[in-house]
This record gives C-alpha cells, structure tokens and sequence, in this order.
C-alpha cells in the first residue's frame, strides 16, 4: 500500500478548512484511508539516516496517509483534496476535457522500439502554472506512479519536457548505446548511453533502473525534429528539455512494455493537473512504425449499470436507489437512477481506472455508506464450523513452550536468500524455496524454508537484552513440491533458540523432550535422535529427530560462521521440527 506524505498547512488550505489530527483521522477513514503518522521532514529524515540529517530541514506538518494500491487517483495532493471534497459534497465530480487538433504533436515510433519498449502514448498540458508547490507534487506523482503501477519502470516509464525548447513531430527509437549522446538531466557534458550507465551503477536511486535495458543491444530513446534527445526511457530526461517552475507547456511521453498501463499511467498525471492549465489537454498522434496512428489521451467515459437491488443485498443494506446514486457520486461516479427498471448508470471517469467491475462500486457504495453504519445481520447460512486440527495443536504447543520458560516471536514469511542459504553454510541452488519474481527489497526475495534464521535475526535486534535469551515461534515455512497442485506447500514447525553463556543444548534438548511428552511420543521408544551432519550446527554437536522413520527436524549447537553471519556473539543451540506428522 502506497503512503503519500502531504503538507498539513497545503492540504488544510485546499480543503478550506483546519482540522484537528483526530478529525481528520476520522475523515480519512470515512474515506477508506488511514492517516498513517503526523511528522515533519526533519524526523523523517533523523529516523531514517541518523540525527545529523536533520540539520537545516524544514519542520511544517507532514501527514502520511496509506492509500489503496489502486487509487492511483490519490497519490498526489491535488487527487486526494478533490476526493475528499466531492465526498463531502462540497464539489461536484469533475469533468475531463481533450481539444483535438489537426495540426497536434506527434510521436513516431519507429519498427527498432519492438525489440525493448514496443509501445508509446503522449500528451501536451498547454498553458500550465505552475507554483513551487504543484510543481513538487507533479514531480512527487511521477514517483508515487513509477514505484506503483510502473512496477519501477519495468512496466512503463515517464517523461516529462518543456515543449517551447524543443520542436515536433518527435521519434521514439531504439539504438545501439554507442550511437546514443547526449546531456543528461542535472549532467555537465554530453555522454554517450555506455558512459551514462557506468556514471549511474553507483547512483543511489538511478541504479536500480539499470537493469531494465542494461543487456539489450540496443537502448530506447525519444529525440525531436532536430535530434535532441528528450530522455533515455526508463533511465534519464535529457537535461535540454527539463521542466521549471517557469514551464507553461509540458509534453509528456510513457513508454512501455504494456500499453494498458501506459494510458492509465498518461490519463492519471492529466486528469491530476489539467485544472492547472489555462487550455484544454490536448491530444497527441502517436504513429506506430506501420504508419497508423491513435490519438492519445483517450481520457474516456465509460457507462456501467448495476442493480440496486443486488447493491443493497451484497453490502447488506436496504436504501433506495436515490441513495445509492447520491453515494456513488461522492465517490468521484456520476450517477442516475432509473427507478422503472431498478438500475443505476454509473459514468466511470478516466481518473477511476481502479474501476473494473460491479464489485468495485458496492465497495464504493459501501465506503459512502460508512462500514460501521452497516447494520449487523445473523449468518443465514448453517455451518458446522470447528478449529482445525493443526490451528489446535499449535495453540496448545505455543501455551506450552511459554511455561517453558521461552518468549514467542513471529517474524516475517519472507526473508533474502541468503537467510536460507549461504548463511547456514549451504547454497540457493540446494534450498527448495519459492522466489519472489518482483521483490521490493533485498531482505524480501524467498519465502523461508526454515524458521531459524528469523529467530537469530530478533536476537541480533535484541543482543542488549540480559542474557540468556530464549525464543521460540511455530509458524509455516513454505517448500516447493511439484507433487503440489501450487508447485509449493505450506509446513507448520516449531523452532526455538538458546542464547547464553554457554550453547545450553541440554536446555533446548529439554523442550523438546518436553514437547514429546505433551504429544505422547515418549523418548526413546517413540522418537529418537540420530547423530546427523548440517552446516548449519556445529560438527559432532547436531543431531536429527526421528520419528519412527521419518526425520522431522534437527537439533544442536549452531555453528560459529553461522552465528557470525546473524551478527550474533554468544553462542546458541536450536531445535526445529515438522509438526505435521503429530496430526
């Protein structure tokens, strides 16, 4: 869920009115958001690199409010201000207009883009103003966009230019990066496509981007009638035509590998900033390489029709169709009622691309409505519902191994490869996890496969705390098994960590005795331990858990590399086992 950090002076002064922070708490739940935390820039800057960053920065009221990933209509202060003033009726939805014009700007897109970014929208914002302001907030929803529907600019990337320094019609090409040169943005000589990726591997947000077309044989770049180069997608602008404060025509381009998001992404930033124009947007032919062309922005109204009737029941409310239709338009949904035939007619505005189908207006309907004002209802349905074995037996243990002496922690199902791997002395390739394809950080790139690394990771949070420290969680850890209709399952375990002066393995050996005891698998007749070698523990001083036949888990003295990789000092013994065979 994306947060978005707004001035309380600016945002109170758009709403024309003050708030307390608890009036306007409410007024965003009401709105279906969450005012996430009250700060200024100076802490946000100490919290996140240390109290000297503070220095010199500016202390006005910051609001961070959470928004649903897809509201892309309210990433920006200009979008949130006028949702929340058309749910409080104080404004009506608005309406988007496009001027259409013979001789408009175009962009050409030649047959060499289909081998990296095959697709290409645009637009012109004509006669904008901008203030420092709005022109902070244009930029800011450029990067709301990119981390959000963009995915990081693999699936589309945004340029905007100043068109009075540069002239159309504009090519979109693919070259090789050799014959690519030109000044990047805030850059003081002309470098060629090899050079500018070199200077940016070390850039703090830059290099992240890099990967996207770093291989290709050949680089995406848009030049104008005269070859200069307005940006390199998805890396850098040209620094020739870089917007201002002083900027009164913007052209604005998206390149993509999906051109669904590409218009959703153009008709968000021009719905945004189309009332700071002193003209009406106007639309851009964009030639694809077989000479045909689309006019773009669409900015389309489409109609969907829903019935009241199955509005009120799915939300579980009994209003009239007058209602429903008065709570659809606070919602930025234009709507009319038609009693005769029991329907409402929804216009859809190209702002509400969240929009997909019926579902998604009785959620609006509902979030007008207010979700505590729904009344309460008995289950109509008869059940014969009962806990699950396993949710059962964890409840049991979890009671247990707290008498026992030992604190429960619950860590993140995700964690970085090399949690599973390389720090508990064996590969990736040897791990059977499940990989995220677009992780968001480093720290969240597999699904665990084991508990124990999350437990060291909290006593390396928590080496301050007198010692020992003794942990324990049972959760899933999640495996790959193409038996698995997913390729993948879930296994529930239990593990827990002793970290003191000395290893203690007769304390964790305790527990799990203690554990056998309570499951009625008496030592050694039902279970036993077998000497075992993993390079997680230390030699001679690990042992495996049989049951029966099968080996459920493991139990030892952790080896010295691995408590160096966890940043930990003293030393510690584990125990982790499978507890799906006890059902």
């Amino acid at each position: 869920m994306p947060t978005i950090s707004v001035k309380r002076d600016s945002l109170f002064a758009a709403l024309g009115k003050t708030y307390t922070d608890d009036e306007f708490q409410n007024l965003c739940f009401e709105f279906g958001l969450e005012l996430d935390e009250v700060t200024t820039e100076k802490q946000m800057l100490m919290k996140e690199q240390g109290d000297q960053a503070g220095a010199g920065v500016s202390e006005e009221i910051l609001y961070r409010i959470d928004i649903p990933a897809n509201r892309y209509d309210l990433l920006c202060l200009e979008g949130l201000v006028n949702g929340l003033l058309v749910f409080q009726k104080k404004k009506e939805p608005p309406q988007y207009l496009v001027t259409k014009y013979e001789d408009c700007h175009s962009l050409h897109l030649t047959p060499s883009t289909a081998q990296i970014r095959p697709y290409a929208v645009a637009a012109v914002l004509k006669g904008i103003h901008f203030t420092k302001e709005s022109y902070d907030s244009f930029i800011d929803l450029q990067d709301k966009l990119h981390q959000n529907i963009c995915r990081k600019r693999t699936l589309v990337a945004i340029g905007t230019h100043d068109l009075d320094t540069v002239q159309g019609p504009f090519v979109y090409d693919a070259l090789p990066p050799s014959e690519i040169k030109f000044k990047a943005l805030n850059q003081q000589k002309e470098m060629t496509a090899t050079e500018l990726m070199e200077l940016y591997s070390s850039h703090a947000q830059l290099k992240q981007y890099l990967g996207i077309i770093r291989d290709s044989a050949v680089y995406p770049v848009i030049k104008d009638k005269n070859g200069v180069v307005l940006s390199m997608p998805p890396i850098i602008n040209g620094d020739h035509s870089k917007i201002t404060l002083n900027t009164k025509n913007v052209f604005i381009e998206c390149t993509a590998t999906d051109l669904t998001k590409a218009k959703v992404v153009l008709d968000t930033i021009v719905c945004m900033f189309a009332p700071y124009c002193a003209h009406a947007v106007q639309q851009c032919k964009v030639y694809a390489p077989d000479g045909t062309y689309e006019l773009y922005p669409k900015l389309e109204t489409r109609e969907e029709t829903i019935s009241v009737d199955k509005a009120n029941n799915y939300i579980g409310i009994s209003e009239s169709g007058d209602k429903l239709a008065a709570l659809l338009s606070c919602m930025c949904l234009k709507t009319k009622h038609e009693p005769e035939r029991g329907l409402l007619h929804v216009s859809v505005p190209p702002s509400r691309h969240d929009v997909i189908h019926a579902c998604d207006l009785y959620e609006d309907i509902a979030i007008a409505y207010g979700y505590n004002s729904i009344p309460r209802r008995a289950l109509a349905v008869s059940t014969a519902g009962a806990q699950a074995a396993l949710g059962r037996l964890t409840e049991q243990l979890r009671r247990e191994c707290a008498h026992a002496g030992y604190t429960e922690a619950l860590t993140f199902t995700l964690c970085s490869r090399e949690d599973i791997s390389t720090k508990l002395g064996i590969g990736i390739e040897q791990t059977p996890a499940v990989h995220v394809s677009n992780p968001k950080t480093l720290e969240f790139q597999v699904v665990r496969t084991r508990l124990l690394p999350g437990l060291l990771k909290t006593l390396a949070a928590n080496r301050r705390m007198p010692l020992p420290l003794k942990l324990f969680e049972i959760s899933d850890v999640v495996l790959q098994d193409p038996t698995a209709e997913t390729g993948a399952r879930n296994e529930r375990r239990l593990c827990a960590v002793y970290c003191g002066k000395s290893a203690g393995f007769q304390f964790v050996h305790g527990l799990l005795d203690r554990v056998m005891l309570l499951l009625r698998v008496p030592h050694p007749r039902g279970y036993r331990l077998r000497p075992e070698q993993d390079p997680a523990y230390f030699p001679g001083r690990c042992a495996a858990v049989v049951l029966g036949s099968e080996v459920i888990g493991r139990v030892g003295v952790l080896h010295p590399s691995v408590l160096a990789a966890f940043d930990l000092s003293n030393p510690c013994s584990a125990v982790e086992i499978n507890l799906e065979p006890f059902l």
